[in-house]
């Protein structure tokens, strides 16, 4: 048998939608022809003999968002963490962190909250604001990509062995991160096109690049309006930042929404002050959206 003949293992680490640029152990990325509809995404692990894709593994860790049709599109497989980007300007909209939060949570995923941009006024009090409001339960760091501040404890943070990726509203510093983090990043994306066979031109929907000390960032262009999308308006709760406590109490009834029902453990919370009146209109905000989706998945 030739050696282009046997079934070798390894990770997708870009998609072109005709093609994968598959990374092996030894290697450099190969360029893999993908069958129509093959339910395949940057960060699955796959089997390929020669350029032929053999077999998808299951994956762990799977994050999704949906496309502006409405369907749900996975983004990246087996990843580990999600790094949610803030930065003083411009503002990230109304309950950008907890939808990133619950999207964590429901998938498995480890969160980080980055403030970027940690040289512009107002950064110190973004940090403080956001560190007070959920620094209890998740690590926040403060960087700058700009001047290499705070970077250390990013990298730290993900080479402790952990595959991430960044999510942020256009503006706040993603693509600069993963450039200060990844300083041949230009040449690494040419050498998955390169691997490709397609050309520089053709825009990949995702591309999988290891840090020197260990660990591996997602890139993913244009994922920058996000949510939970496989968490049902029953299951919210359970992921949602600040009710953790209050739901350790109890509801009155197992079917609680806690929006306005009598004995409810998180209503409770916010007339005690354990949860915000903020955190909780953020709550029904992101309820509402889910109940309209259910909803319209219904009529169809």
């Amino acid at each position: 048998m030739e050696p282009s003949d046997i079934a070798r293992e390894g990770v997708v680490v870009a998609h072109y939608g005709v093609a994968v640029a598959v990374r092996f152990d030894a290697d450099g990325p190969v360029r893999v022809r993908v069958p129509r509809r093959t339910p395949i995404r940057v960060g699955d692990r796959v089997s390929v003999e020669g350029e032929t894709l053999l077999r998808v593994e299951t994956a762990r860790g799977v994050l999704r968002r949906r496309d502006s049709h409405g369907r749900v599109r996975s983004v990246a497989a087996n990843l580990d963490a999600l790094g949610i980007v803030l930065a003083p300007r411009p503002e990230s909209p109304l309950g950008f962190v907890e939808r990133g939060l619950v999207a964590a949570r429901a998938s498995g995923l480890d969160p980080l909250i980055v403030v970027n941009k940690a040289d512009l006024e107002g950064a110190e009090e973004l940090h403080a604001s956001v560190a007070a409001g959920y620094g209890g339960t998740v690590q926040v760091l403060r960087v700058s990509a700009l001047s290499g501040e705070g970077l250390g404890g990013l990298r730290t943070w993900l080479e402790a062995g952990r595959r991430g990726v960044f999510v942020g509203t256009s503006g706040v510093g993603k693509s600069s991160l993963l450039n200060a983090l990844l300083p041949d990043l230009d040449l690494a994306v040419g050498a998955i096109n390169d691997a490709s066979g397609l050309g520089r031109h053709i825009t990949s929907t995702a591309t999988l690049h290891s840090l020197a000390g260990g660990g591996e960032l997602i890139d993913t262009p244009g994922f920058r309006d996000f949510g939970p999308v496989e968490v049902s308006a029953r299951e919210l709760a359970t992921y949602f930042p600040g009710f953790e406590e209050s739901l350790g109490e109890g509801c009155r009834f197992r079917d609680c929404l806690h929006r306005s029902e009598p004995a409810c453990a998180v209503l409770a919370g916010v007339e005690a002050g354990r949860v915000s009146t903020h955190r909780h209109a953020g709550y029904l905000a992101l309820l509402a959206e889910l109940q309209a989706v259910e909803d319209s998945n219904r009529g169809h």
